[in-house]
């Protein structure tokens, strides 16, 4: 046992499996009291199950370390007040949460249901709020805590993927938000962006590069959530971790711009936009057309 979060209390969903296990079990390794939430579900759905979360309680503790299942759904206000509740009334406060749940439902934009779309901005988004409302009143009052939304590369978008690309989006405007609207009390939030074998990216339709461990992703989550990096005042960022490699993503910005002489018309904008503002080119069509070519000639392509 380590005590990188020695003293702290850390909630962490999603923590059945994959990576949201391997957070946890990393957490309680280094000297945390965790509280594991899962709501048992397949990537594609199904009926919820217990088991999950409750098999990695008993493996923390197995290990001599702290902790509590919960298997609430947190798409729901009161599953993530729930993760946050229990929290307080094992260990008396909460000190981190990192919020990993996410399904999947796959479909091009044109196919694709509500039924489909729903879920997946559900499960992401809105149950990264939910935690992140919950635990926030309280790390107000304590002067201190750490929220961790976990986002993806295809925040940048995502040929079959729009419902979990604009989750994944608005995670990190949600993130960017706490850490502007926290700081003053005292709490960060960060975000994370895995690159890691998991049962999701075994669907990924190339052969990624770049890519590491769940335990990579742990590492650098716990590190998010200690007082190391509190102390650098680490805050409102996007981490990218794929085995050997960790990245930062840039924070939005303009471009470029240009000003009129007087009102803008259409023809004004056709004249001047295109050659005195141009465009910012998206390096995923070069992707995705890389992708088609290889498609046609019957190959895998990299990534």
């Amino acid at each position: 046992m380590g005590n990188f979060l020695a003293g702290k209390v850390v909630a962490v969903t999603g923590a059945g499996r994959g990576i949201g296990r391997a957070v946890a079990l990393a957490a309680a390794s280094e000297g945390a009291k965790v509280v594991v939430n899962d709501y048992g579900v397949s990537m594609a759905g199904g009926e919820p199950a217990s088991e999950v979360a409750d098999a990695v309680v008993k493996e923390i503790r197995a290990a001599g370390g702290e902790a509590v299942a919960v298997a609430d759904d947190i798409s729901s206000m009161a599953g993530g007040q729930r993760v946050v509740d229990v929290a307080l009334a094992e260990y008396g406060r909460v000190d981190g949460v990192v919020c990993v749940a996410g399904i999947l439902r796959e479909r091009m934009l044109f196919n694709m249901s509500e039924e489909e779309w729903d879920p997946v901005v559900a499960t992401h988004l809105k149950g990264t709020f939910t935690v992140f409302r919950a635990a926030s009143a309280v790390m107000r009052k304590q002067g201190s805590g750490t929220l961790i939304g976990f986002t993806s590369g295809n925040h940048q978008g995502s040929v079959a993927q729009a419902n979990y690309s604009a989750a994944k989006g608005g995670i990190i405007s949600l993130v960017r938000s706490a850490a502007l609207g926290l700081h003053k009390y005292g709490v960060t939030a960060n975000a994370v962006a895995p690159v890691a074998r998991t049962r999701m990216s075994a669907n990924v339709p190339m052969e990624l590069k770049e890519i590491g461990e769940p335990e990579d992703v742990a590492a650098l989550v716990t590190y998010l959530l200690s007082d190391r990096a509190r102390a650098e005042k680490i805050t409102g960022q996007v981490y990218t971790i794929a085995g050997p490699k960790i990245a930062v993503w840039a924070q939005p910005r303009e471009l470029r711009a240009g000003y009129a002489d007087g009102a803008w018309t259409p023809e004004k904008i056709a004249d001047f936009l295109p050659g005195t503002v141009g465009a910012d080119p998206m390096p995923l069509l070069a992707q995705v057309e890389a992708m088609a070519d290889a498609a046609a000639a019957r190959q895998r392509p990299n990534a």
